[in-house]
């Protein structure tokens, strides 16, 4: 499987990695060519020994994307720190690149809820944040409230 990341902070990187590891060919684009060096925490051998490909470059831009490898790409995940530019360049791979498989991490869980209704597929890592929080809160309420006799108030 050919996967395409655009965006290799922390989020992209670390999947990267992962998918790396797991056996799969991994392409990332990024517009910083510092964060190259995040690719290769971790790692026994360089990014690149490892089988994966950086590009340094913008996602908007189409050539950058083609020197990513987006034509040949079966997954496409947009990571970048902008909701804006993986909105973007998620319709870009599915609609231009005919891409399979695209993902886009939205951080706004409002924009990322009304973009899945219009059928693509999105990550919201604040919104995971928000339901772990009151997970968490519940139980914090539960334990208390055993540890009172009830009524956790």
């Amino acid at each position: 499987m050919f996967i395409l990341i655009v965006g290799a902070g922390r989020v992209g990187s670390s999947l990267a990695r992962t998918m790396i590891r797991e056996g799969h060919d991994v392409s990332c684009l990024d517009e910083d060519p510092e964060s190259h060096a995040r690719l290769e925490i971790g790692m026994d051998d360089s990014w690149e020994d490892s089988g994966g490909r950086f590009t340094v470059g913008t996602g908007l831009e189409v050539e950058a994307l083609k020197a990513a490898g987006i034509e040949g790409a079966d997954v496409f995940f947009a990571a970048t720190d902008g909701d804006n530019t993986n909105i973007v360049i998620a319709q870009i791979a599915k609609r231009r690149f005919d891409v399979p498989t695209v993902i886009a991490r939205v951080l706004d869980p409002y924009r990322a809820e009304w973009y899945e209704r219009q059928g693509m597929q999105t990550i919201c890592p604040t919104k995971v944040a928000i339901e772990m929080a009151e997970s968490h809160i519940r139980a914090a309420i539960e334990n208390a409230a055993s540890r009172n006799g009830g009524g956790g108030e």
